[in-house]
């Protein structure tokens, strides 16, 4: 008989497989003109709500990093919320684009639609791989999916898409002095925090990229040996 935590991770895991599946789903027309890319904001939702990938860490549920989870889920809320929720317009061209509609961040939710690294907590495969392994009828090309789509998806969303989209806010950032009430009282701009993030994101990215290969050689590597021993 199943225990509660395992009857728990399966409908939570279950429920964020089939929800990011459907988003998946509506983003897809976006790649055919004339549709505008402007759903994949819209389809992406609100990001709050994945703190609970921090508890479950924090409780013991599964085997992750609460620091690390709290920081992906940090780092992803701020990136919706604070950047492209709060800043419509990227910049004047012809025909005056606007961030929501921008291919920076159809990119970046068509990235995070497609694969999770061990960190991009929301996403199909990640959440079909821990449903199915809860049920222990993960079939082996789902694992090997789960541990391979990450190598070309994680860089296509966090370079051209999270990074590219948070530069193109500077200005308006700048110019608005967004957010000024609340850093002004740690002597700082909003502007100035948004520079420090772009300067450390490739060197966090590259750790934690590193990690999700690390991992990638333990799990594949044990499944080859299991296949060898059979």
């Amino acid at each position: 008989m199943a225990r509660p935590s395992q009857l728990y991770l399966l409908s939570y895991n279950s429920v964020q497989a089939l929800g990011w599946f459907v988003a998946l789903l509506r983003l897809l027309p976006c790649l055919a003109p004339p549709s505008s890319v402007h759903s994949s904001y819209a389809v992406a939702g609100d990001l709050t709500w994945a703190i609970l990938e921090t508890i479950h860490a924090a409780i013991g549920l599964v085997h992750t990093s609460p620091l690390l989870a709290f920081l992906q889920w940090g780092g992803r809320t701020h990136f919706v919320l604070a950047v492209v929720r709060q800043i419509p317009e990227v910049g004047r061209t012809a025909n005056f684009c606007f961030v929501q509609s921008s291919p920076s961040v159809f990119i970046t939710f068509m990235a995070w639609s497609i694969s999770e690294s061990n960190f991009f907590m929301v996403q199909v495969i990640r959440y079909s791989h821990y449903a199915l392994t809860t049920l222990k009828v993960c079939p082996p090309w789902l694992t090997y999916l789960r541990y391979t789509a990450f190598i070309p998806l994680y860089p296509i969303g966090v370079g051209p898409g999270e990074m590219w989209t948070m530069y193109q806010a500077l200005p308006f950032v700048k110019e608005r002095k967004l957010y000024s009430g609340f850093f002004g009282k740690f002597s700082m701009s909003y502007h100035s925090f948004l520079v420090a993030v772009l300067a450390v994101y490739p060197f966090l990215w590259m750790k934690l990229y590193l990690h999700v290969f690390k991992q990638r050689r333990s799990k594949l590597g044990k499944s080859g040996g299991a296949k060898k021993r059979a």
